[in-house]
């Protein structure tokens, strides 16, 4: 069996920044076990795979690996998918739909921007959290704890994000994944960075789905719809976000990197 296998960066306006995504369109579903492999074999925070609904609600059904385990909800890879479709496999609709264990998600292009449609995760305080988030995180001051999917911490500004030196073992024992986030500076509203060890992705490089809480966290705290984000990874990624009552938007740019077949 040959299968055609795209990587893309999301979220970047040039080669070698954002977050790499591999991309396999497949025709039907491959069996579960040879999907994390080859999400394995990629190596890359996560391989996405899609397959033509069964139905006509939705244009693809969708679903995403990281070199772990599945995930219920991607963004850079979503965006990436898009990306291929629109570009690579000619999809010619003005909206491109896919079915997905979060619900429906869509996708839209603005020039040169693709805008993701998700479901808003606002987090809500989680007061009781343990002392050990704390010391794996470097003993920096806490404003914050919150949870959704993934626990949200709230630092005291961009600096500290930055500078963060988590203790990826000490997460990994505590079985979470982590967004540690803070104020930007204008013309940036609000900056993060996204840990997974427990997923088998250290530091992510820019994480659409963490955006799913961070931006109704940040619309809340600023009284703001529309939103500029960055994400303070190595890599670095950009996002232009909206808060829309229970859905966000998350917008971002591609940029192609390789095409290649695989052999199964």
């Amino acid at each position: 069996m040959e299968l055609e296998i795209y990587q893309v960066d999301a979220f970047a306006n040039k080669l070698f920044s954002g977050n790499p995504a591999a991309v396999i369109p497949l025709e039907t579903w491959l069996p579960d076990e040879t999907m994390q492999q080859l999400a394995l074999e990629n190596n890359l925070s996560e391989t996405v795979f899609f397959v033509p609904s069964a139905t006509e609600e939705t244009d693809y059904d969708i679903r995403w690996f990281t070199p772990a385990v599945e995930v219920n909800l991607c963004g850079h890879a979503t965006l990436a998918a898009a990306y291929i479709i629109y570009n690579y496999l000619f999809f010619k609709k003005p909206i491109l739909s896919f079915h997905s264990k979060s619900g429906k998600l869509t996708v839209v292009r603005r020039a040169d921007l693709l805008v993701l449609d998700f479901p808003a995760w606002k987090p809500e305080q989680y007061i009781d959290y343990p002392e050990a988030l704390r010391t794996a995180l470097g003993n920096v001051a806490i404003n914050g704890v919150y949870q959704h999917r993934d626990v949200l911490v709230e630092l005291n500004d961009a600096a500290a994000v930055k500078n963060c030196q988590p203790d990826f073992m000490a997460l990994k024992k505590m079985g979470i994944k982590l967004i540690i986030t803070a104020p930007g500076q204008h013309p940036i509203d609000f900056v993060s960075r996204f840990f997974a060890p427990a997923a088998g992705v250290d530091e992510d490089p820019v994480t659409g789905s963490a955006h799913a809480q961070l931006i109704p966290f940040w619309a809340e705290k600023l009284n703001k719809t529309k939103l500029h984000a960055l994400q303070l990874s190595a890599r670095g990624g950009e996002l232009w976000c909206g808060h829309w009552g229970d859905r966000v938007t998350i917008g971002g740019q591609c940029v192609f990197y390789m095409k290649g077949i695989i052999y199964l």
